[in-house]
């Protein structure tokens, strides 16, 4: 199934609730442009291509909802989050299309359902040239199990269907190869131990949960091939903004000579910034996802305290990996090195 769809009436979005998983399986209802930019915000949904899917949606019910405030709910959805490219990029491709057209609830429901199959169709292909990636490594380890690290949640979950950094691990897994995944847990939200470890339990695929600061023993130890990771803003020049402490984790690998790979659709690109470090906004979240641990007890999920009462936190949501750490992008279009001119050749039209 998919993260997210449009309900028979035509009215409602219907979205996994991805803050209840893996222990609860809840689907909410968006109606509104509200509902849209709270669900962006407190992340029931999250992942930089379902977050411009979501806003695809929530154009679309603005202009239902709201015609005549159409252009400002719009302004309001492309604020509700700093760091995803997809969420402007999503939101500037409806709008343009709904104020060129003669029927535009029409319109916006048919884009909105085209930016989705267009975003699932991207991930498809990016497990096919991921895949290739794995069967090299498969080649020259003689037929043993390859391992690939990967941090955060970038599958299907996060992208309507496949994922990015999941989906040559599906495609890979669909094709009889034994690979074995190590799942950073993620912290604070924990979406790697949370969600990329129900997607690969559910899909039958052997993985083990590790803690954030595993990853470099485990390389430093031989027991990591490839590390495969998402991203929610890509600079034109290979900065990758995504999950805070993949920047570590391409430092390490760095170090100890593994293939270090970013795989997005080109939905994810920052055409407009060359300095990553410099430009990418930054988002700071919550505190209190820091100082709170979400489990379950037993019973019921609960949140539980974990530092001191008054020991002040800070919540960074997004780090820079530097494109020199970066081996290579994955994309819808092939595989290329994190250069401004190996990108554009895969994406000349960036250039007009």
């Amino acid at each position: 199934m998919r993260p997210i769809w449009l309900d028979k009436d035509c009215k409602t979005v219907k979205i996994i609730d991805q803050r209840r998983l893996p222990h609860e399986f809840v689907i909410a209802d968006l109606k509104t442009a509200d509902d849209v930019i709270r669900a962006i915000q407190e992340m029931y949904v999250r992942g930089a291509p379902l977050i411009g899917v979501t806003a695809a949606y929530g154009v679309y019910l603005a202009l239902l909802n709201s015609p005549d405030n159409f252009v400002q709910e719009c302004d309001r959805i492309n604020a509700a989050r700093p760091t995803a490219v997809n969420l402007t990029w999503a939101v500037s491709r409806m709008k343009t299309a709904i104020l060129n057209a003669a029927d535009k609830v029409e319109t916006a429901h048919n884009e909105a359902a085209a930016i989705a199959d267009w975003e699932a169709l991207n991930c498809k292909k990016i497990g096919e040239y991921g895949l290739i990636l794995i069967e090299n490594i498969r080649q020259k380890k003689g037929n043993k199990p390859v391992n690939i690290l990967t941090h955060c949640n970038a599958g299907w979950l996060a992208c309507v269907e496949y994922g990015t950094a999941t989906a040559p691990m599906y495609a890979a897994h669909e094709a009889g190869m034994d690979i074995h995944i190590w799942v950073d847990e993620t912290r604070p939200l924990n979406q790697g131990a949370r969600l990329t470890a129900w997607e690969l339990s559910k899909a039958g695929i052997k993985h083990t949960v590790i803690t954030d600061n595993a990853g470099g023993h485990l390389m430093q130890h031989g027991m990591v091939d490839m590390v495969i990771v998402g991203t929610d803003r890509t600079t034109y020049t290979g900065d990758v903004a995504n999950k805070i402490g993949t920047y570590l984790k391409a430092l390490a690998a760095k170090d100890n000579d593994i293939p270090f790979y970013v795989a997005l659709p080109s939905s994810t690109f920052d055409w407009t910034l060359r300095d990553g470090v410099a430009d990418i906004p930054i988002e700071e979240r919550n505190p209190d996802e820091v100082r709170y641990v979400q489990g379950h007890d037993g019973t019921k999920i609960s949140n539980i305290l974990i530092l001191p009462q008054n020991s002040p936190a800070a919540n960074y949501a997004f780090d820079v990996t530097p494109a020199r750490l970066v081996t290579g992008f994955i994309t819808e279009r092939g595989i290329c090195t994190a250069t401004e001119q190996d990108i554009r050749r895969l994406f000349p039209e960036s250039e007009a």
